[in-house]
């Protein structure tokens, strides 16, 4: 069953410690022990072979660091700025569906851990509780990812819904115009909410009639920064900017959708290459320590989503689970950044890096070698 969260009360910002976690590996060896089968599947699984989720593993892996010494790293700080908030971190806690799954109270721990700790939560509107109760547990560190499980002015009148509870910012996602075939639950034969997988819910047929036409309605809609999640070519990207978009969302979807497709830090070059000035970016796919999120905002991310590990950390110890992530993250990058010889995320970037090859197979967990 779902670990049931341990926390006090549901909406009270106070979340218990959990300091006897050392490291990110100690997280998720206990979310192994804790979840079941199914669940743990659906975190750490992808589409068909799993190819994209190993090359967004590779695609890290293939990037060494090129530090620089003797520059007086004392004072270094990872914290930065997205949406015109501060954040502690260049972490997005990236939208997950079916949380029920993996905590009792769905996405009100996340919440609490992201309000808490002062990092940005973006929410799927099709995770649980409904949309206002997580922004209360949210507060000031809230956006809403939209799917188009509706028509045009379904999705606008979502977008307004997410506003007035208090979004900083809305974001499509584009890259589910129908689900991808996720092996590991079509050989369980496994059923969501009483269909099997991958069978449509009420509305979910519109995710293949999206076309650009709906990204103008959303900007003249809604008055928060617009950003859309699963760009992976420059063409698109430059689509991004001719509709205005603020933040493109470079993803593929962590390698559950299309298989045998790119790893996602590799997509970032050509991304920015026609939208550089024109919009922010933010990346997600396979980054799991504090130095995959240095390589992403090297190579131009002003964010990295982090899905599994986000679930992974839910999974092991609720809100403080996740907090202590965080936490975690915190502390490799603060370390990782002296060791680079920077004392502010803004002082990488491409000089910072060079290709090498990986040295150990690469897959979704491979970066948590003593797992």
């Amino acid at each position: 069953m779902p670990r049931k969260a341990t926390a006090a009360k549901r909406g009270t910002p106070k979340i218990e410690t959990t300091q006897e976690f050392l490291t990110t590996t100690e997280l998720v060896a206990l979310a192994k022990k804790r979840l079941p089968e199914a669940a743990w599947d659906f975190i750490v699984g992808g589409a068909e072979t799993e190819t994209t989720i190993a090359r967004n593993r590779y695609a890290l892996d293939s990037i060494a660091f090129r530090p620089r010494v003797l520059r007086n790293v004392e004072n270094a700080s990872a914290a930065t700025a997205f949406l015109g908030m501060k954040q502690r971190i260049p972490v997005l806690l990236a939208p997950i569906a079916s949380m029920t799954d993996i905590d009792a109270e769905g996405a009100l721990p996340v919440a609490r851990a992201a309000r808490e700790f002062g990092c940005l939560m973006l929410v799927s509107n099709v995770t649980q509780p409904s949309l206002e109760e997580i922004a209360r547990a949210a507060g000031e560190q809230l956006a809403v990812q939209l799917y188009t499980d509706g028509d045009e002015k379904w999705v606008v009148d979502a977008a307004k819904r997410a506003v007035q509870a208090g979004a900083k910012a809305v974001c499509l996602t584009v890259d589910v115009p129908v689900f991808g075939r996720r092996e590991r639950h079509i050989h369980r034969r496994q059923t969501i909410a009483g269909r099997p997988f991958g069978a449509l819910r009420t509305g979910e047929a519109h995710r293949g009639r999206a076309e650009w036409k709906l990204v103008d309605k959303l900007k003249r809609a809604v008055e928060v920064p617009l950003m859309l999640k699963g760009i992976q070519t420059a063409e698109d990207a430059d689509l991004c900017v001719k509709h205005g978009v603020d933040v493109i969302y470079v993803s593929n979807h962590g390698g559950r959708q299309l298989d045998h497709g790119r790893g996602a830090i590799e997509l970032l070059p050509e991304v920015i290459s026609v939208a550089r000035g024109k919009a922010q970016f933010v990346v997600d796919g396979g980054f799991m320590r504090g130095t995959d999120v240095l390589k992403g905002v090297a190579r131009g991310a002003a964010m990295v989503g982090l899905g599994k590990l986000q679930a992974l950390a839910l999974g092991a110890a609720g809100a403080g689970g996740v907090l202590r992530m965080l936490e975690i993250l915190e502390t490799e990058l603060v370390v990782d950044m002296k060791l680079l010889g920077v004392n502010a995320l803004d002082e990488l970037d491409g000089t910072y890096l060079q290709p090498a090859p990986p040295v150990m197979p690469c897959g979704p967990l491979s970066a948590l070698p003593l797992l």
